[in-house]
């Protein structure tokens, strides 16, 4: 996914929490994020990547498509993240890949409750607390409730008949006071129970009964002058009052359960779907219809949630729906919720449908933007010469020479209808004698695409061969042995008429003058013999150069090219002193250019 596509979609994506998937182009989940802020979240992949991980990186690279799910807190996306995680194992996801439970503190249901940390909930009419995304957390919360209100932690099977006949006659725990000894007839259940009442205040969020019993106990503690412990219980207080009791992610009240929104406007109606499964959601979805003439809002929706809980395989025994239904299965429970977990799930889902809802509109908007000028001028090309895709890569040849000499070609390459001037490439022509422009196009056409294969480089769209029918079939023959004849369209454009031809097909294509497909192919045409002739010029007026260093009997190729470099001329060549020219080629030739061009200059004379 490139920075490009996320730019269209960024301004849909809210700045709320929630959890975000990147996906593949077969539409697999990659990886899995949560998110305080979902828009800030995702923009960080997609800013600078020089302190990126590398396998951030890979993941950017090989992602096709984002999607995001709205949730109410952070502490949420966290739930439903490792929920996610589990479930899907993404390949890019390392954390919460540890297979643990959510956290919860229980009440046991039992005579004289334990109160305990646990990670599995069993459906034993015990009451369960959480889930916590902290196990920190509930540590300092459990420290607290022990401090404040001792409870057993034994696993003795207490009733009234045991304790009455004296069965734990002597407690470990209540002798070192970790609680009250209701085992040894020390506590009353009734008594227990109290505690157990306002443990569950502290873990449901009803601070003030707790708060009071803290606040008598902080002054009792200051009365006596036990500061340090009433500091304690003031820190354990605060801890507690940031505390969120509850998740609307995973919730134990709730079991299996399908949580659908609906949305309409005139052409399309929309069904966004929640799956629950033991109190986790674990899946979201929207489905998008057509409507014909006659349906109405209900018969809408319950298609909807027919094909949805197909796709999913869902056998939840209850709906919650945004109205009431009646085309729904009997042996399925539907509920409207006026308030309650269940109605906080609707809310939900109706607030995802917004979100989806934006998104699409905006998709709609960048579809029927206008077109930028090269998308412009790359569509018309396309029409103009019936290409199956728009040529985003093109290249163009062009020979140049001078009756055979210093015979060159040149390659110029536009990339989104722009000269890309650091792919353009300069030929000499090496195996060609005289002057022979097809078999010198021959040769360049052979030199370039049998590189870009062997490198497997990406081939161009078009390539335009400047000349009429000659040089274009001596490219094409070329193009056929390498076996790329059907994979890139080549054309050629003669300089009379503008005329294009297509390989063996004797009919030239005639493109309206004030094309702006036709203007490109010239802009193409002329570049490339700019290019050619500023090439042969520069090599002419080299050879020009070297050619009369060379005439001198003993002074090669290498020390006339050596000479030029450091002097320039051939006139500076001239003026430079014996023993300048001895530092630069040695005594011997520099003897030998001083004897021969004092020779010229007596002749000149």
């Amino acid at each position: 996914m490139i920075t490009e596509d996320y730019k269209k979609i960024s301004d849909n994506i809210p700045r709320e929490p929630g959890i975000y998937r990147f996906l593949d182009r077969h539409g697999t989940i990659l990886y899995v994020g949560k998110a305080k802020d979902l828009r800030s979240r995702t923009a960080s992949y997609f800013g600078s990547t020089k302190h990126q991980a590398f396998k951030t990186k890979t993941l950017v690279k090989n992602a096709h498509s984002l999607e995001f799910t709205v949730v109410d807190t952070e502490q949420d996306a966290l739930l439903l993240e490792n929920t996610l995680i589990k479930r899907l194992q993404p390949r890019y996801n390392v954390m919460l890949k540890d297979g643990k439970s959510y956290t919860y503190i229980c009440i046991k249901k039992e005579p004289f409750p334990r109160v305990f940390f646990t990670r599995k909930v069993i459906r034993d009419g015990s009451t369960y607390l959480g889930p916590y995304t902290s196990k920190y957390q509930v540590k300092i919360i459990l420290d607290l409730i022990k401090k404040l209100f001792p409870l057993r932690t034994c696993t003795l099977n207490l009733t009234s008949k045991n304790i009455n006949e004296g069965k734990f006659s002597v407690c470990l725990e209540y002798h070192i006071k970790n609680c009250k000894g209701p085992c040894v007839g020390e506590e009353s259940e009734e008594d227990y129970l109290k505690k157990i009442d306002q443990v569950k205040n502290i873990l449901k969020g009803n601070f003030k009964p707790v708060k009071d019993y803290i606040n008598e106990t902080m002054d009792f503690y200051a009365g006596n002058m036990q500061f340090e412990e009433a500091q304690n219980l003031k820190e354990k207080l605060e801890v507690l009052q940031d505390y969120q009791a509850k998740s609307m992610v995973v919730s134990t009240t709730i079991r299996d359960v399908d949580v659908f929104s609906f949305i309409e406007d005139e052409t399309y109606a929309y069904v966004n779907y929640l799956k629950i499964i033991n109190g986790a959601l674990i899946n979201t979805d929207t489905v998008e219809m057509k409507k014909n003439l006659n349906e109405d809002k209900e018969q809408l929706l319950a298609y909807g949630i027919h094909r949805l809980r197909e796709k999913f395989n869902s056998i939840a025994p209850e709906i919650v729906v945004p109205f009431d239904l009646e085309t729904i299965e009997p042996d399925i429970t539907v509920t409207l919720p006026q308030i309650g977990d269940k109605r906080k799930l609707l809310a939900l889902a109706e607030k995802n449908m917004t979100y989806f809802m934006l998104q699409k509109r905006k998709d709609e908007i960048n579809k029927i933007k206008k077109q930028t000028p090269a998308e412009r001028i790359l569509t018309t090309l396309k029409e103009d010469l019936q290409m199956e895709e728009l040529a985003l890569h093109i290249e163009c040849f062009d020979n140049s020479n001078i009756q055979g000499t210093n015979p060159v070609a040149s390659c110029v390459v536009f990339k989104n209808a722009r000269p890309s001037k650091k792919d353009y490439r300069k030929f000499n022509i090496k195996t060609v004698v005289g002057p022979d422009d097809f078999a010198s196009m021959k040769e360049v056409v052979t030199r370039r695409y049998t590189r870009l294969l062997k490198e497997e480089q990406p081939l161009p769209q078009l390539v335009i061969v400047d000349g009429g029918k000659g040089q274009l079939s001596a490219a094409f023959e070329i193009f056929k042995d390498l076996g790329i004849e059907k994979k890139v369209t080549l054309i050629g454009i003669a300089k009379r008429l503008e005329e294009i031809y297509f390989p063996e097909d004797p009919i030239p294509l005639y493109i309206n003058k004030k094309s702006e497909s036709l203007k490109l192919i010239q802009n193409l045409r002329n570049e490339a013999h700019r290019f050619a002739i500023n090439f042969h010029r520069d090599k002419r007026s080299i050879n020009f150069l070297g050619t009369e260093l060379t005439n001198i009997p003993g002074i090669g190729e290498k020390t006339a090219n050596k000479l030029l470099v450091e002097l320039g001329s051939v006139k500076r060549i001239k003026e430079a002193s014996e023993v300048e020219l001895q530092e630069l080629v040695g005594p011997a030739n520099a003897k030998k250019l001083v004897s021969y061009f004092l020779g010229v200059s007596d002749e000149e004379e």
